[in-house]
């Protein structure tokens, strides 16, 4: 939010959009991972509640997301280090299971790129998938790069 208001405050367009585009990507990843938790109902590692998916791994893996959409490779090393570093250290307080965290950065990954579909040229197909047993999501990269 506060990137946001410093783009409007400081008429800086492009930062505004930078800053819209994270909070419309929490908002949407909030939206999401609580909604899991709430409907899944898995214990903790240590006993506690709603372990799945992890909030801090797909929160932190959302901002990185998007802003390795506006910058480039440049934002994208240091941002996904840093949101790889939340995520693990969520296994090493025994908050989380492996497939917690695992399932909440893809969460973070798609909330991030939901909200930045056509920033970079690039425009990818989303395909639901079924296994026995198993669900998920497929992106295909359509043309581009």
């Amino acid at each position: 939010m506060a990137t946001y208001l410093a783009g409007r405050l400081f008429d800086r367009p492009m930062l505004g959009q930078v800053g819209a585009d994270l909070v419309r990507a929490q908002i949407i990843n909030t939206v999401v991972t609580q909604g899991l938790k709430l409907s899944v109902g898995r214990r903790r590692p240590d006993g506690g509640r709603y372990s799945f998916p992890s909030g801090h791994a797909s929160s932190s893996f959302a901002t990185a997301t998007v802003l390795a959409r506006h910058f480039g490779w440049r934002a994208a090393v240091p941002s996904y280090t840093l949101a790889t570093y939340v995520a693990t250290s969520r296994l090493t307080e025994n908050r989380h299971f492996l497939s917690d965290v695992v399932f909440g950065a893809g969460i973070g990954i798609v909330s991030g790129r939901a909200v930045t579909v056509g920033r970079s040229g690039r425009r990818f197909a989303v395909t639901p998938l079924a296994a026995s047993g198993s669900l998920g999501i497929g992106l295909t990269q359509i043309g581009g790069q």
